[in-house]
């Protein structure tokens, strides 16, 4: 008996089934997440990298504030301490760490710059200049490579949480990933104060 007019009907069948339930959604998906998490690690590396730079600048100004410039150096040095996998999008506790530490760099750099407006000669510095622009434009392409991840993992979160494509999810083990969220939401909640009368605050 010739099996392999079933064995096709078989095969094609199968294909077809996963088709229906999502299983090529599930796979066109999880690579869009993995790509766009792939670029938001691209640009926080690119931030890192540009950091000693930023910092063997300043350090020629002897009147700027030495603890800000150690609270940058520290804020890098833990935020390039912690491993940046593929697999950290799958593990929404070292992923969340993670956020944190790149959140406090984040801090820590928009203290910097503040910080900076008050050395004339450090805004003269022309390679301090160039560097300041370099890194506030790495600030615009995180943003945007964390909009696209945002986006990916939504889509992909919404096709593992519905019916039916769900069932495949459990059958194949997909699982829910976690997006970016904000950490100070009750300070970004309060209306920011802003005085002509006075130089801005630290």
């Amino acid at each position: 008996m010739n099996r392999r007019p079933w064995l096709v009907a078989v095969l094609f069948a199968s294909l077809t089934a996963l088709t229906g339930c999502g299983y090529n959604d599930f796979q066109r998906l999880d690579e869009d997440v993995k790509g766009a998490w792939a670029e938001v690690l691209n640009q926080y590396q690119r931030r890192a990298d540009l950091i000693p730079n930023i910092v063997a600048s300043i350090k020629g100004e002897t009147q700027f504030e030495q603890d800000t410039l150690t609270r940058v150096v520290e804020a890098r040095a833990k935020a390039t301490s912690i491993q940046a996998t593929p697999e950290l999008i799958n593990n929404p506790e070292a992923f969340d760490k993670f956020q944190k530490a790149q959140g406090e760099l984040s801090g820590a750099l928009s203290r910097l710059m503040v910080v900076s407006e008050r050395y004339p000669d450090l805004k003269a510095n022309k390679g301090f200049q160039d560097l300041r622009v370099q890194l506030e434009g790495t600030e615009n392409r995180i943003t945007v490579a964390r909009n696209r991840y945002i986006k990916s993992v939504a889509d992909y979160n919404v096709l593992a949480r519905s019916f039916p494509t769900n069932l495949t999810a459990m059958a194949f083990s997909y699982q829910i990933k976690p997006s970016f969220t904000v950490q100070n939401e009750a300070q970004i909640s309060t209306p920011p104060s802003v005085s002509f009368d006075k130089p801005a605050s630290k």
